[in-house]
């Protein structure tokens, strides 16, 4: 693999990925970085790449859906594999606007296969990224494996469910070599403040409300990002084609035990104005449609046949991605005022 299309590289496991693959994995090529830019991909998370890695990364502003464009970067830049993160990924927002979700995660989704399929003499990879919640919720005991039968539960749970059967089609139908993996909840550096983690953290450090769907009680297994991307890697290197994988981070929480010890280690770290416990901010408010109780998955497979495991524990993970919120305010400044929109828009144009 040296020509790699990477789709919605610049939202947050996208550009963690890219990062990964250039700065600390053995991947020599050269990483074509294609994304739309719409409200969660923010360029600046790639801030420097382009210098620490001369040659060896491009990005192109671009809708996956747009065959005419996509048809001509892939030849333009003689793409062999295709690592593919492009979707819309929010479940609240699914709820309110679920139209996006199909049109960017099923039907981009099959825009990208149709342009591999058109393209696969040389095509030695299609990775699919997918997600947990294609198979539903679980109840208190039990995990979620590869032969779990789906049962989505949100608009964008479905969605990706869809996007799953349709790139495991194209291996059965016309041989595309592909592989998916299903990850759990990641967590850490540039996630979109809109998410559980980086939204309490920063709602927090502001002394705003923490606000806890239902009882708290839902529990996810958490991944840190970074772990993640080592998976995805080995995967795409080493995985079986036709095979799809499970990663989690053995690491599951209630929520209310995450925002809890949220509230506990930056109260450690940066003392609240008036010297009151973080905890103190924690409201809880009504759960939201269809709010699946339970996700945690088993990942024997990967650790077995790829022997592929997390590094972090939940807390030691925490506290790196805690820490890197302390430290790139002017990130979080610009990420939650919109002025990257802005700066996107003279650079770009709008999409």
């Amino acid at each position: 693999m040296e020509n790699m299309l990477v789709t919605g590289g610049c939202g947050f496991i996208g550009s963690n990925f890219i990062r990964y693959l250039l700065e600390e994995s053995d991947f020599s090529g050269r990483v074509v970085n294609v994304d739309k830019l719409t409200y969660a991909g923010n360029p600046e998370n790639l801030s420097g790449i382009e210098n620490d890695s001369p040659g060896r990364y491009i990005f192109i502003r671009a809708d996956i859906g747009d065959q005419d464009i996509m048809a001509h970067l892939y030849n333009d830049y003689e793409i062999d594999s295709i690592c593919h993160f492009a979707a819309e990924s929010h479940v609240d927002r699914s709820i309110v606007k679920p139209d996006a979700f199909i049109q960017t995660n099923i039907v981009g989704t099959f825009s990208l296969l149709e342009l591999a399929r058109a393209n696969q003499e040389r095509l030695q990879r299609f990775h699919h990224i997918s997600t947990d919640e294609v198979f539903g919720s679980l109840g208190t005991e039990g995990f979620f494996t590869e032969e779990t039968a789906y049962q989505p539960n949100s608009p964008y749970s479905a969605s990706k469910a869809g996007s799953d059967h349709l790139v495991r089609a194209y291996y059965k139908t016309y041989g595309l070599p592909i592989t998916i993996s299903n990850c759990s909840n990641n967590y850490g550096p540039y996630q979109f403040p809109e998410k559980l983690i980086p939204l309490m953290i920063l709602n927090a450090l502001e002394g705003k409300p923490l606000p806890v769907y239902g009882d708290g009680r839902h529990v996810r297994d958490w991944l840190y990002v970074r772990d993640h991307c080592s998976g995805i890697w080995r995967v795409m290197k080493h995985g079986k084609i036709g095979e799809t994988y499970n990663m989690g981070g053995s690491n599951e929480m209630e929520n209310i035990k995450v925002v809890e010890m949220i509230c506990d280690i930056l109260d450690e770290f940066q003392i609240a104005a008036d010297k009151s416990s973080r905890r103190d901010l924690i409201t809880f408010v009504r759960d939201r449609p269809g709010h699946d109780r339970r996700y945690a998955m088993d990942f024997t497979k990967l650790r077995r046949t790829l022997d592929w495991r997390p590094e972090e524990s939940f807390e030691s993970g925490l506290r790196k991605t805690i820490r890197w919120y302390l430290e790139h305010r002017e990130w979080v400044d610009r990420v939650k005022g919109g002025e990257y929109q802005s700066w996107i828009k003279e650079q770009y144009g709008r999409p």
